[in-house]
């Protein structure tokens, strides 16, 4: 017995080692997003035709049902083109701006999600939600505040953040019923069709050609495609496997954090912020990370009614 209690501390164990790498894979995207030379536009596309065909090859091994029905089909390729202007103002931001603005705006996520979710769910607001919410809005304004030079990228960066909470509410229905893999690989092939109509709808591919990534820009690009979008995808369904969303929420939310030190270590200077910033955005971290934690343990201290007399 006690053996079988080692195997499963040390399972759990390297569940949250694997958690944490996914997190930090997660905040290298932004990374790569800096790196590689091409456009917002062109860099999400050369991403979203990687990943499909990843997650093709993915889905032939494990012979798993492609079927989807028409509806669905729609639904998941709507979802796709809100992915793909997300990508595109998220890395747009980053171009824009630096990596640390990108991703301490991209932080107000949670914000989104808690407003978008009475919206779409027809909930009651929470108001605890709207007091964090404010408490954001105060970390964004030093944020306006001190780096006034990057307000277009600010801006950019919150419109980046409002898409993806509006995509994860819209994905929960979605998940609860078709396998997240597939759903990712439909979604992909929507977005890449919204992009590359909307290119050549804006002359690229006939007056102005498709830029062609350079070999630094392939090799970040296949690690973003592959290892950033499909192996980390995969991976996190099966961590929330063996581990609590609330674990898994958490965790995400961390992703931030990694990349802002991520970003100081390999650009230097570039990533060098005023004390302004860095007050905003660890004020907009503790709101996003305090708030489940409180949640978490205001649950567990309520009563179980069930097991009252």
């Amino acid at each position: 017995m006690k053996k079988i209690s080692i195997i499963l501390r040390k399972k759990l164990l390297y569940t949250y080692l694997e958690l944490h790498l996914i997190v930090l894979i997660y905040g290298f995207t932004a990374i790569l997003g800096k790196l590689i030379s091409l456009p917002a536009l062109e860099l999400v596309w050369y991403r979203m035709l990687i990943a499909i065909l990843t997650f093709y090859i993915y889905l032939k091994i494990k012979k798993i049902d492609l079927h989807v029905t028409r509806r669905v089909l729609f639904q998941l390729f709507g979802v796709g083109i809100i992915i793909a202007i997300h990508w595109v103002t998220f890395y747009g931001a980053i171009k824009l701006s630096n990596v640390s603005v990108a991703l301490g705006c991209f932080a107000t996520t949670s914000l989104f999600t808690s407003f978008l979710e009475p919206f779409f769910y027809r909930k009651r607001i929470n108001f605890v939600e709207v007091l964090i919410g404010l408490i954001i809005i105060a970390g964004l304004y030093l944020i306006f505040r001190f780096e006034h030079r990057y307000s277009l990228g600010i801006a950019v960066a919150l419109l980046s953040a409002f898409l993806a909470g509006l995509f994860t509410v819209l994905n929960r229905k979605l998940v609860a019923r078709n396998r997240a893999v597939k759903i990712s690989f439909y979604e992909m092939i929507g977005g890449l069709i919204a992009l590359t109509v909307f290119m050549i709808g804006s002359g690229k591919g006939i007056s102005k050609p498709l830029l062609l990534p350079t070999y630094s820009d392939l090799f970040y690009l296949l690690l973003l495609g592959t290892v950033c979008t499909a192996f980390a995808h995969t991976v996190q369904v099966a961590v929330m496997q063996h581990l609590t969303a609330f674990t898994v929420t958490l965790a995400i939310n961390l992703e931030p954090v990694y990349g802002i030190i991520m970003a100081f270590f390999i650009f230097g200077e570039t990533e060098r912020m005023t004390t302004g910033f860095y007050i905003g955005t660890l004020i907009i971290l503790l709101s996003v990370i305090g708030f489940p934690l409180s949640n978490y343990y205001l649950s567990n201290r309520k009563p179980d009614i069930s097991q009252t007399d």
